[in-house]
């Protein structure tokens, strides 16, 4: 059996439409909108251009989605795990979040739990290796590593309201 074929097409001040025809000849396709956003639709059997449903994402459910689209699925949010003991974990700032509008560095997370924010995810923009300064906003995704139990923590700490 070979490869499905992904098709994308640019869909100017929109983003990236990627359609894919599956075994059994059903039309799926996913717009990659330019806000991270994600609409995900399913044609109907017959009439392939006849949009049958249709479910816009925010970022974070599309990366759920990614992450139980993977063979090596663990939890919702995990990235990746070695031998090591450490794993990498997307954990959002909510809008109603006590940190957000607060500096990354007031939260202490290095020191409380041995975790360490490596990345920040806003919108459609990746900050890698914020600085303490680094001021969170609520939808902020915060790419964390450490120990199981360090990430854990982190992300106890995030949802403190």
């Amino acid at each position: 059996m070979s490869a499905p074929r992904l098709k994308a097409t640019p869909l100017p001040g929109i983003g990236v439409q990627y359609d894919l025809e599956t075994r059994e000849h059903r039309h799926l396709s996913v717009v990659a909108h330019r806000d991270g956003t994600r609409t995900v639709n399913v044609y109907r059997s017959d009439d392939p251009d006849s949009c049958a449903q249709s479910l816009k994402l925010t970022s974070s459910e599309a990366g759920s989605l990614i992450d139980a689209l993977k063979p090596s699925h663990h939890s919702p949010s995990l990235l990746y795990t070695t031998d090591l003991g450490l794993v990498a974990e997307r954990i959002e700032v909510a809008a109603t979040s006590r940190w957000n509008g607060r500096m990354l560095g007031d939260m202490r997370m290095r020191t409380e739990t041995g975790a360490s924010v490596v990345a920040v995810l806003r919108r459609a923009e990746a900050i890698p290796s914020p600085a303490p300064d680094f001021r969170l906003a609520g939808g902020d995704t915060l790419i964390v590593v450490g120990t199981r139990e360090g990430v854990d923590a982190a992300a106890t700490i995030l949802g403190r309201e």
